[in-house]
């Protein structure tokens, strides 16, 4: 299947990003938020990165306005009717998450694909709530979008072999790196990292070293760009810490249980440099 437009659910960090590298491909995109304030800050958000691609030399003035026209902001769940690809990006909440791909699955188009932009929620589960699990997939993006060149694509059970080869033709349009993961928490990415980082909080928490000294190890002992610490701040304390409840409930495995110092942060509102603090102080 031709995949000509695509719906956003979501105008956030991810949203944002899947919008502006999809209209720059040359999709056109529709992209829904719940209120006119969220939906123009994420829109001001791509008119941002756009700038920031002119001024650095990687896209012309010409491109970036093209890109623009391409992306219609809406409110209205039903302005996505006509999209052939819809990719949910809401917060991770699964009863959330299914109470839109129920709406969608009765406002698409039979031949419409669904898909999850979740890091650790059943793709499956999401799924069952439609008439077209067939056409229901995961595509695990990164952020930011426009700079991070990996989609992950999460295949359930009953994801047919025409909805994978269409969903593959969009992630190379994009010129995205695939990987292909099973159903399963976690996909590929945070089932190996999420061990990683709550050991590194582990390892900070009963005093071995210092945040510095941990971060500095593994950035030049193992080569990482960044250390454990310093990229839980940039991803978030409260994601990492739901990804790790979500992975945890699914498979009782201690690996996934979060230091009691990960789950203190977060209830005291050090969620990273969303925040301003995190392990590090960004104020």
């Amino acid at each position: 299947m031709d995949v000509h437009s695509v719906g956003i659910i979501g105008c956030g960090l991810m949203g944002s990003g899947i919008a502006e590298v999809s209209a720059r491909a040359g999709y056109r995109v529709i992209v829904r938020e719940i209120n006119e304030e969220l939906l123009q800050n994420g829109l001001n958000r791509i008119r941002n990165s756009l700038g920031k691609a002119v001024a650095r030399g990687k896209a012309s003035q010409d491109a970036a306005d093209q890109t623009l026209a391409r992306i219609q902001g809406t409110l209205d769940l039903a302005d996505l009717a006509g999209c052939d690809l819809v990719i949910e990006a809401a917060v991770e909440n699964m009863a959330l998450k299914k109470g839109i791909f129920a709406e969608l699955d009765g406002l698409l188009a039979p031949h419409a694909i669904l898909a999850s932009n979740t890091s650790s929620l059943c793709i499956t589960e999401m799924a069952s709530v439609t008439q077209r699990s067939d056409k229901v997939l995961g595509i695990h993006f990164f952020n930011p979008v426009p700079v991070y060149p990996l989609i992950e694509f999460v295949r359930t059970i009953l994801t047919s072999d025409e909805t994978m080869a269409t969903a593959r033709e969009f992630g190379a349009s994009l010129g995205k790196t695939m990987v292909t993961a099973k159903d399963t928490p976690g996909f590929i990415v945070n089932r190996l990292l999420i061990p990683y980082l709550l050991q590194a909080v582990q390892v900070y928490e009963d005093g071995l070293a210092t945040r510095e000294d941990i971060d500095t190890a593994i950035k030049l002992g193992l080569a990482h760009p960044m250390g454990p610490l310093t990229l839980l701040d940039f991803v978030g304390l409260d994601t990492t810490l739901f990804i790790a409840d979500a992975m945890y409930d699914e498979y009782k495995d201690p690996r996934y249980a979060a230091p009691p110092l990960l789950r203190r942060l977060v209830l005291a509102g050090h969620l990273g440099r969303k925040s301003g603090k995190g392990f590090y102080d960004y104020t």
